[in-house]
């Protein structure tokens, strides 16, 4: 088995995650002594289920040996079946593995922890999505209403709201954002992304203190807290601003941590403790914004105050 392994196609994704291939375990192994590939690149051959960092097959490679003969000036570290003929292969079929191990989940490495303002950059982003998705259906749902009940809207308005489907109707409307953010929470923290598309944005993720992916039941719960956080005056939200491991209330209550996305991954180099381009831009549009409300409600106050006297 281990001698068909080496007469196998083999495929590695170069820093650019662009599939190179196909070469024999020779020219692999050869690009490995040169440098141009090291033990952390993704490899894969027939067989595999998914993409495999190359330390994976040190033994099946013979990579040790590799290194101490090149010491010696030997270049050819693979045996000689490896340069026996292969089946010619189409090079328009890829390999049926996944390209995803990138960010499969690895334990330990150095983990950056996403601040309060990257959390609250992420939160801006998100409640813009959800709340304009949830407007456009609220108002589809709203039309289908009046127009199934334009009789009784042009005869007694008084009277549309009077009876059971009315009332059904009117707690579907105000339900239904908290629902709609319920289940976008829960199912993208549950994702393979771990994040929602504010944090994807932002390049955070949430994952169970020990960095494994949280669960869809754990991504409800965690919403629920998230609710309570903001319930008990915004105060679990800022806790994320002072708590060592950057947790706010919710994240306490269900044993979960913001980092940023490439924590415990193949690559927690490619981490960034900084703020970032998305995260500056949108703090500044938010508090723009900010801003110009409490600006505006000044100016109602004035006038309010102005007219009494």
């Amino acid at each position: 088995m281990e001698q068909e392994n080496t007469m196998a196609n083999w495929y590695y994704a170069d820093r650019d995650r662009q599939r190179q291939g196909p070469l024999q375990a020779l020219d692999l192994v050869q690009q490995f002594h040169r440098g141009n590939i090291a033990l952390d690149t993704l490899v894969w051959r027939e067989g595999l289920g998914e993409w495999r960092p190359l330390r994976d097959f040190s033994a099946e490679l013979a990579l040790d040996q590799a290194a101490e003969e090149s010491f010696y000036g030997v270049v050819d570290p693979a045996p000689a079946s490896a340069t026996a003929p292969v089946a010619p292969e189409s090079p328009y079929a890829p390999p049926t593995a996944v390209l995803t191990s990138d960010e499969a989940f690895y334990a330990g490495g150095n983990v950056v922890q996403a601040g309060f303002w990257k959390r609250t950059a992420a939160y801006v982003i998100d409640a813009v999505v959800v709340t304009i998705a949830a407007q456009i259906v609220q108002m589809v749902l709203m039309v289908a209403f009046f127009g199934m009940n334009m009789s009784s809207f042009t005869s007694n308005p008084e009277t549309l709201f009077s009876n059971a489907s009315g009332l059904l109707f009117l707690a579907s409307i105000y339900l239904f954002p908290l629902i709609l953010f319920g289940i976008y929470y829960a199912g993208f923290h549950a994702s393979s992304k771990q994040a929602t598309l504010g944090k994807m944005a932002v390049g955070i993720k949430v994952v169970r203190s020990d960095g494994r992916r949280i669960s869809l039941g754990r991504g409800i719960g965690r919403f629920f807290a998230f609710l309570l956080s903001g319930l008990l005056l915004y105060i679990g939200y800022l806790m994320a601003a002072f708590t060592e491991r950057k947790q706010g209330l919710h994240d306490m209550i269900c044993d979960t941590l913001v980092v940023d996305r490439w924590a415990f991954t193949a690559h927690p180099e490619w981490q960034r403790p900084e703020l970032g381009t998305v995260t500056v831009v949108i703090l500044a549009i938010a508090g723009v914004l900010l801003l110009g409300l409490l600006a505006l409600l000044a100016m109602m106050i004035g006038l309010v105050a102005a007219s009494i006297n």
